[in-house]
């Protein structure tokens, strides 16, 4: 299917507030209508609908993925970062048709059903356990400070993960050999086991179902097919994110079985804690302190912010623990949906030592304002 991805909640014909009992059932009805068994004078396009439809359930039958997808779509930024939702891990594409693994978790074979329905025999079952199989995913994590939080970044991480071995080219076999029929299975993939009326048939473990085995294997990666390395990769933090959130970047994951898609690669981001700002969703929350004079006649105070000192016009008698609004002085909205503001409490600090004109100055305000003023030893407030 070229072009961009069709929405999900159009994919299986619900709308976006439809339950989760809704999506499984449009679910079960759009993968019978487009199971290729079902289809056999088109089974290429309705394979690419059938993987198309599990897609769209894998991440709507997840309520973390779910959300996740509600808020960012698709792909949100350069690198379709994630969010604090967890992101959409752990969807394997075309794996729910060759495994079995769909409805919800149910424990049962989504093809012993369709073999039931549209009378698929064993030929059938191999060719689907043999198709393409996306990689796994693989997560990490990047630690940015919170300006870089605040206003984006391009980190550079190290993984550690399998790739295609370039002397085998993922085949896993010494250049020159190739991989031979299972002589267990007899190249079927299966064993039989029973009477021919009681009779139990599985996977063989001696070539995974494939019906071919190496038998000589490639000596730089021992006929897996995948070697372990090393890489460096750059990622585009956008302005905005969060503590914990989630950025994926696709197809960065370990590489697919049998022509499958790698898979994704999930990034946790941590930002470290600031000495001044506080961040309570898009806003941020600070201190600022002032003299007990600024307080009573009112000052022009520097309040800082992520972009510097702002001035502040504090009106005369401004009270310590009084809150105060710079608006627009927050954080990006990682959606694009504006900026937040910042909040400031005022801190009226009491001078710990006088001097003795200071003293005196502060004594005869007190006569005149009418306080009850002993002089003598200073005594401890305790």
């Amino acid at each position: 299917m070229a072009g961009a991805k069709r929405d999900y909640y159009e994919v299986l014909g619900v709308e976006k507030s439809a339950s989760a009992d809704e999506i499984k059932k449009a679910f079960r009805k759009k993968a019978k209508q487009y199971h290729p068994d079902a289809n056999p004078d088109n089974k290429a396009e309705a394979e690419e609908k059938f993987k198309e439809v599990n897609e769209a359930y894998e991440v709507l039958s997840d309520q973390n993925k779910r959300a996740a997808y509600d808020r960012f779509g698709h792909n949100a930024g350069p690198n379709g970062y994630g969010n604090d939702f967890g992101g959409f891990s752990g969807f394997d594409g075309f794996h729910t048709y060759t495994s079995g693994a769909g409805f919800d978790g149910m424990d049962f074979d989504i093809n012993d059903i369709f073999s039931a329905i549209f009378g698929g025999g064993a030929g059938g079952r191999r060719a689907e356990r043999t198709g393409p199989v996306k990689g796994r995913d693989i997560k990490a994590k990047v630690e940015i400070t919170f300006e870089e939080a605040a206003f984006g970044v391009v980190k550079e991480i190290t993984i550690n993960r399998d790739e295609e071995c370039t002397t085998c080219h993922g085949d896993g076999c010494k250049p020159g050999t190739s991989k031979k029929t299972c002589e267990v299975c007899g190249g079927t993939g299966q064993i039989r086991e029973g009477s021919m009326f009681m009779q139990r048939i599985r996977t063989c473990e001696t070539c995974g179902g494939t019906g071919k085995v190496v038998t000589d294997p490639c000596n730089d990666c021992k006929g897996r097919g995948t070697v372990r390395k090393q890489r460096k990769i750059k990622v585009s933090i956008p302005a905005g994110i969060d503590n914990g959130q989630m950025i994926s970047l696709s197809e960065e994951g370990e590489p697919g079985l049998r022509g499958g898609r790698p898979g994704n690669l999930y990034i946790t981001v941590l930002v470290k804690k600031h000495n001044l700002f506080v961040r309570k969703g898009d806003s941020i929350f600070c201190d600022v302190h002032v003299s007990f004079a600024q307080a009573a006649l009112g000052a022009i105070i520097k309040v800082p912010t992520l972009q510097g000192e702002e001035s502040y016009d504090l009106s005369e008698g401004t009270q310590t623990g009084s809150i105060f609004t710079l608006k627009g002085k927050g954080i990006k909205n990682v959606n694009g949906k504006g900026v937040g503001d910042l909040y400031f409490t005022v801190v009226v600090d009491v001078p710990k030592r006088l001097n003795s004109e200071q003293r005196e100055l502060l004594k005869k305000f007190a006569e005149i304002s009418g306080e009850n003023f002993e002089t003598g030893k200073r005594r401890k407030f305790f």
